[in-house]
């Protein structure tokens, strides 16, 4: 299944210090034989190497091996490795396809072919090919699909990247096994966020199965990847390059970004940033009267039976400057105005804007900077 996603007689599977012990000699030996070569780098785990210096090993790799424009780049990874690896397939000599594999079960292992989000009719004599192996939840239900890849500058998250599209993603949540619990509630936040913003049935589903989730009951964590996946792909293939509508899967992003890079990248995993974020957004959109109390306490419910962050320790750096300073970066910001992602409405609806009311924002920036010290 996995072979003819490949292109060319090269493989390049990048992966991490902590997968590459498990599943390397796996996926290495799947994607091997039959004329095939296989090449391994290895690189480092964790957010705090999400860099340009880190991403060059994978492109140092491939020119020492002579890797040519029909090869083949596979990402075996959570989130952090399937942005590198998306992102020096979209450099190296001026793009090459990937794929990336995210780990489902032996019973339903798929192929997420990404011809809903993405045309590849180009010519393939002159295009590198990219998969995607994921191996956290992160990674299944959100940064493997749609062809945002990039990594981190001192300054912003994902400040430096482009979009390029793998040619497939690969799901075995048999991997699942090995994930530790914290990573896997970290990718819970965006499967909640998608319920949030666009798809109440699924966020009252996880109201009832989130211990499911925590217990890796296999029927719903499968369940709960499918509709993530075909959430995000639907919003993707309205709007790839986020012209608009593809922003409002950022909810609690703006937030939650600023709190991973002012606490130090590696601090917080990036779920954790993201629910602690989303809680921010909610707390905002009910301070200006956008969704009423209830809602807003069904949404701290959600993240704590997730047993998910929504405000910040004690020993948190964070303050009001350096989140105000950090959001003046984000990638959202157009023109000077900074846009949020804030709720509206009943539940399943949101809004991208610039419009909101300053005020409540520096109230519940202050709110979550004073809990620091409480």
């Amino acid at each position: 299944m996995l072979r003819r996603h490949v292109g060319g007689k090269r493989v390049l599977i990048i992966t991490n210090d902590k997968i590459a012990p498990l599943y390397l000699d796996k996926y290495a030996t799947l994607l091997g034989g039959d004329g095939l070569q296989v090449d391994t780098v290895v690189l480092p785990d964790g957010e705090e190497h999400k860099t340009f210096d880190c991403m060059s090993m994978i492109l140092d790799r491939a020119l020492e091996l002579g890797l040519d424009r029909k090869s083949t780049f596979v990402a075996l990874g959570g989130g952090v490795i399937g942005d590198m690896v998306g992102f020096a397939s979209a450099i190296y000599q001026r793009g090459v396809n990937f794929i990336q594999v995210n780990n489902m079960s032996n019973v339903q292992q798929f192929c997420l072919a990404l011809s809903y989000i993405h045309n590849h009719d180009a010519d393939k004599s002159f295009a590198f090919f990219c998969v995607k192996i994921p191996t956290t939840v992160m990674a299944m239900v959100d940064s493997s699909v749609g062809g945002k890849t990039g990594v981190n500058h001192p300054l912003g998250k994902n400040m430096i990247g482009a979009f390029h599209q793998p040619q497939c993603v690969f799901i075995d949540t048999a991997v699942l096994d090995t994930l530790p619990d914290r990573e896997l509630k970290s990718g819970l936040s965006e499967v909640v966020k998608y319920g949030l913003i666009r798809d109440a049935p699924f966020f009252e589903w996880q109201e009832v199965n989130m211990d499911k989730l925590l217990k890796r009951d296999a029927e719903a964590t499968r369940y709960a990847i499918k509709r993530s996946c075909e959430n995000k792909a639907e919003v993707v293939a309205a709007d790839e390059k986020e012209a608009g509508v593809r922003a409002t899967l950022n909810l609690g992003h703006t937030f939650g970004h600023a709190i991973e890079n002012g606490s130090g990248y590696g601090t917080w995993l990036h779920g954790e940033g993201v629910s602690i974020g989303t809680a921010m957004a909610a707390t905002m959109s009910e301070k200006m009267g956008w969704i009423d109390a209830s809602l807003s306490r069904r949404i701290y419910d959600i993240f704590n039976k997730a047993d998910l962050p929504v405000k910040l320790p004690k020993e948190s750096p964070m303050t009001i400057e350096t989140f105000n300073k950090l959001m003046s970066l984000d990638k959202k910001v157009a023109d000077g105005q900074l846009r949020l992602i804030l709720l509206r409405g009943d539940l399943g609806n949101c809004e991208f804007t610039g419009d909101f009311d300053v005020d409540a924002l520096q109230a519940t920036i202050d709110e979550f900077v004073q809990d620091i010290s409480a």
